[in-house]
């Protein structure tokens, strides 16, 4: 697969999972608290450029690559991802302005399980989810260690993106950095296959 296609399979995933994703949240109230950006504030994001190939090829086709390289460089690798637009003054409240391009990291978390040390599904969530949403994630819990409530699997979609491409999906970095390389990688294959950056629509 070439690059444009690996981005395209990525997606494909990302539908499938968004389907799954939808379906278990409507049934476990689990879903993101609204408004709330504290995960996505955090610089110490983990991500990979496979994940992020989507965006990169949306931002670039726009004819933003290069004002997204400057913002990524500016930002590096200590500020909280460039997507997240913080309304907060603790920058803990906020809303991701791709939110249809986002990253795997940012779809599995929140409605996704693992296995633990135990061999048993635990679903993957955050302490605030937890607490406020306390009565709702012990019952959506227990349903899932009975097999009653189905929930995607993280290892499942990461094994799926390792099968795309594993070179660029196993390798991790903080988020800007590798939304920086995800943006790169897509404006060096637009170069050498002749398609030119589109005239820019708006700011990005």
């Amino acid at each position: 697969m070439n690059l444009k296609e690996k981005s395209l399979a990525v997606s494909e995933l990302y539908k499938e999972l968004d389907a799954e994703m939808q379906a278990f949240i409507g049934q476990s109230g689990l879903g993101c608290l609204p408004g709330c950006g504290f995960c996505c504030s955090k610089p110490t994001v983990q991500a990979s450029i496979l994940e992020f190939l989507p965006f990169a090829f949306h931002i670039v086709e726009q004819g933003k690559g290069e004002e997204a390289l400057l913002r990524l460089e500016e930002a590096g690798s200590t500020k909280p991802c460039i997507l997240y637009k913080s309304f907060s003054e603790d920058g803990e409240s906020g809303f991701c302005s791709a939110y249809a391009q986002r990253g795997l990291i940012c779809r599995v978390f929140g409605a996704s399980a693992r296995k633990n040390k135990q061999g048993q599904r635990e679903i993957i969530t955050c302490k605030k989810i937890k607490t406020q949403k306390a009565d709702a994630f012990q019952v959506a819990q227990q349903a899932v260690q009975e097999g009653s409530l189905e929930v995607s699997s993280s290892s499942g979609a990461y094994s799926y993106l390792y099968g795309i491409d594993f070179e660029l999906a196993a390798k991790t970095f903080p988020v800007n950095e590798a939304l920086r390389l995800a943006v790169e990688h897509v404006l060096t294959y637009r170069y050498y296959s002749g398609s030119e950056e589109a005239a820019p629509e708006s700011s990005f």
